[in-house]
């Protein structure tokens, strides 16, 4: 057999193993006290990697098809267990530290999907999904991945205050500046803004076209900010900024 015989032999014996190995099945248990709700689950599920192989309608009454396999995924009907998930997962992380574990339901608030991937969650699926994109959640769980549904996503992005957009003056950078040097809080939300200008460099003939003010004002400004961090020149201020900067960014983002 020539090498390139061997090679193209390897590469197709390679592909099959790599097909198999994709095509292994998950060792799935289902938590839920609803019947109908597993019924539901098991047959969206069934034929594929994850295929129920038991049924449990809590952490603490776990049954396998296989005893000799530990589970790897465990599904959480949220539905039902809303109340009291936090706790199924505390449980399971204890006695199946390996497993992935992935809850299911019609919708989700932030503050639990918080406590409850803070208790060892891995993913959230929605119920009202299709198939395949249960099916796909599934994987990426499987692959190490965090999963949100979109409409929660869509709540987490609605929360973050969107930055502003360049060159657009906001009077809120320096506002409250809930900080440990109290020489921060002394400045204004424009010398804030002016120092932070002088941190990427700026001149005064650009920092008054960038805030469209005069460039005597920008000078008064600088005069102000000087006293009252202690520098002596803007080269020191701009030094001091840099150090305070994440703080300062931090201000802003939360005004």
């Amino acid at each position: 057999m020539s090498e390139t015989s061997k090679y193209v032999t390897n590469e197709h014996t390679r592909s099959i193993s790599v097909i198999h190995s994709n095509s292994l099945q998950t060792e799935t248990i289902l938590l839920s006290k609803n019947s109908l709700i597993s019924i539901g689950i098991k047959h969206l599920l069934d034929g594929t990697r994850f295929t129920i192989t038991g049924t449990a309608c809590d952490e603490r009454s776990i049954f396998t098809g296989d005893q000799s396999t530990a589970p790897t995924l465990f599904i959480i009907d949220g539905s039902d267990l809303s109340s009291r998930v936090v706790e199924a997962v505390a449980g399971l992380r204890i006695r199946y530290p390996d497993a992935r574990i992935a809850v299911i339901a019609d919708s989700f608030d932030v503050s639990f999907v918080r406590q409850a991937r803070d208790a060892g969650v891995h993913g959230f699926c929605q119920s009202t999904s299709g198939r395949e994109v249960l099916i796909k959640s599934l994987e990426l769980i499987m692959l190490g991945e965090t999963v949100l549904p979109t409409c929660l996503m869509a709540l987490l992005l609605d929360a973050v205050p969107a930055a502003p957009s360049p060159g657009v003056r906001d009077d809120r950078v320096g506002a409250e500046l809930e900080v440990s040097d109290p020489r921060l809080r002394r400045l204004s939300s424009r010398e804030a803004e002016i120092l932070h200008c002088l941190t990427e460099g700026a001149p005064n003939k650009l920092i008054a076209r960038k805030l469209d003010v005069a460039e005597a004002t920008v000078k008064v400004h600088i005069k102000a900010i000087l006293r009252k961090i202690g520098a002596a020149n803007r080269t020191q201020a701009a030094m001091w900024a840099t150090t305070h900067q994440p703080k300062l960014l931090g201000a802003s983002l939360r005004t």
